[in-house]
């Protein structure tokens, strides 16, 4: 434990002391993992799966606000859904619209929840992220999650689709087309499972972990990945994707491994040395619980340096010292 608590330290001073390159860094890899994912799901447009122009892309949002990142996603994603039928785009621009005026009025400070919601979906873990959210930010920011997960299962619902979607029809069939689209976006009841669980599970871990508890994150933890494997597994069985439960199971493991490892990154305590205080003023009682966080001061080593030089003379003035012991020469003959 302390060789962990130590190597947290170090991260974090490394992280502290490098942060202005390290933050373009992630910004980069976060962006070209956002575009190279959305190039393999739905790279229906050849001119925009160049490799070059992604990096390009990266590069460009690696210096630019987290913002930015997220609109040059959401135009990929609608150009691509153009590409492939002009009733995917247009309601792909529509349901961005939405989004982005959502986003920008009530949590633009966590644009990248946005980007990262797709992503955990796509591995297969999307438990980690209400979880994630109630451990360290505010409630609102599960609107840009639910954003982004929204955009995950109609993408999937597109690709399920892309050969009826392709096909050259009739003007008279485009408004049927449109209604498919959108019935079939509408009646996604997985959808709607993974969003109430998302905004439920988030809301809960928020309001236990800031209880004056001991080990409230554990316990929040705990609750929300237990909440939604009962969750998850009664839907499934009720809207009949039984077959997804073994898939739940392994996510669930994954999801708590992860959400572990960021308590102990954020918020490691050491509830052994919680101290009580009370104390009063002319008004108020006060009752002060503080608990210390874990820390290992880090080791630095020290390196002395022993110079030759010196080494070399005091070996000589031994030398000498000893050379007019041997000759019964002493420093008072010599001055007489």
């Amino acid at each position: 434990m302390t060789f962990l608590l130590e190597l947290k330290e170090k991260l974090r001073s490394f992280y502290g002391k490098y942060e202005v390159y390290l933050l373009p860094v992630i910004k980069f890899l976060l962006a070209a993992g956002v575009f190279w994912m959305i190039r393999q799901k739905i790279g229906y447009m050849e001119r925009l799966n160049s490799v070059s122009l992604l990096l390009i892309l990266s590069l460009a949002c690696a210096i630019l606000p987290i913002a930015i990142m997220l609109l040059a996603a959401g135009v990929l994603i609608t150009l691509h859904c153009y590409a492939l039928s002009m009733q995917a785009g247009v309601i792909m621009f529509v349901l961005f619209a939405i989004m982005y005026l959502l986003y920008f009025r009530y949590a633009s400070r966590y644009a990248y929840n946005a980007l990262l919601a797709p992503i955990a979906c796509s591995v297969g873990i999307p438990y980690v992220m209400p979880v994630a959210n109630g451990l360290l930010q505010p409630p609102v920011s599960v609107i840009p999650t639910i954003c982004g997960m929204i955009t995950y299962y109609f993408l999937n619902g597109i690709m399920a689709n892309e050969t009826s979607l392709s096909t050259v029809e009739e003007d008279e069939e485009l408004i049927r087309k449109f209604q498919e689209i959108i019935k079939q976006f509408a009646g996604n009841r997985e959808m709607y499972l993974s969003v109430a669980l998302l905004a439920a599970t988030a809301i809960i871990v928020y309001v236990i972990r800031r209880l004056s508890v001991d080990y409230s994150w554990t316990i929040a933890i705990v609750l929300g990945m237990l909440m939604q494997f009962l969750g998850y597994f009664i839907g499934y069985m009720e809207i009949g994707m039984s077959s997804r439960t073994s898939a739940l199971v392994i996510g669930c493991l994954i999801s708590t491994v992860i959400l572990f490892l960021i308590q102990f990154l954020f918020f490691s305590l050491d509830y052994m040395r919680t101290e009580r205080v009370q104390f009063e003023d002319d008004e108020y009682y006060y009752y002060v619980k503080a608990v210390p966080k874990s820390y290992v001061a880090t080791r630095e080593k020290k390196v002395k340096k022993i110079s030759s030089r010196n080494k070399r003379e005091r070996d000589d003035d031994v030398s000498r010292e000893e050379l007019m012991s041997d000759m019964d020469i002493y420093m008072d003959d010599e001055e007489d």
